[in-house]
């Protein structure tokens, strides 16, 4: 089977200081898997909620630029998901999934799979556990394992980590809007 991707260049990002806001991503060369791990503001239960409400989830997945519409959304242990996104020139991304576990607060296991690849059936194993933190914080910890190492590698050559910079900066807006109105 030929990659979808070409890649010329190692992987390998680790940021050591886990500074508020920064994303910190592992993704050793070579290697399927990448781990993502980045400390919020808020409770679990209600960073758990904005993963699982389509209309919460909706407002801060993906790039500023982009609209999500949600097209289904059961975040329950064997449910699914799509959802596509358009840009302002009118471009559409649409992405599915699986839900493979779905445990308040504490785990989110699923797949997730971006229909714009020219050969389907690339799907990811995404793991999101939410750790409890002092001072009601939160801490993501997700791994993703993809099907090939050129999987991850072109994933990460897409601009993954600007667009995943970007929904992570949203989401603490919205996180920062929820607290406001409890």
């Amino acid at each position: 089977m030929k990659p979808y991707y070409t890649i010329s260049w190692e992987v390998f990002r680790r940021v050591d200081d886990m500074a508020k806001g920064t994303v910190k991503i592992i993704a050793e060369p070579g290697k399927q898997e990448m781990v993502i791990e980045r400390e919020v503001d808020a409770p679990r239960e209600i960073v758990f909620r904005a993963f699982t409400d389509p209309e919460l989830y909706a407002q801060w997945i993906g790039p500023r630029g982009l609209t999500t519409d949600i097209k289904t959304f059961e975040a329950r242990t064997g449910g699914s998901y799509r959802y596509k996104q358009t840009d302002k020139d009118g471009n559409t991304y649409a992405f599915h999934g699986v839900y493979h576990e779905v445990s308040p607060p504490e785990r989110i296991i699923d797949t997730f799979e971006y229909e714009g690849l020219p050969e389907p059936g690339h799907a990811v194993l995404e793991i999101m556990r939410f750790e409890e933190l002092p001072g009601n914080r939160t801490k993501l910890v997700g791994k993703s394992v993809f099907f090939s190492v050129e999987d991850r590698d072109g994933m990460m050559e897409s601009g993954m980590e600007e667009g995943m910079e970007d929904s992570y900066s949203r989401l603490d807006e919205l996180l920062e809007r929820m607290k406001v109105q409890r």
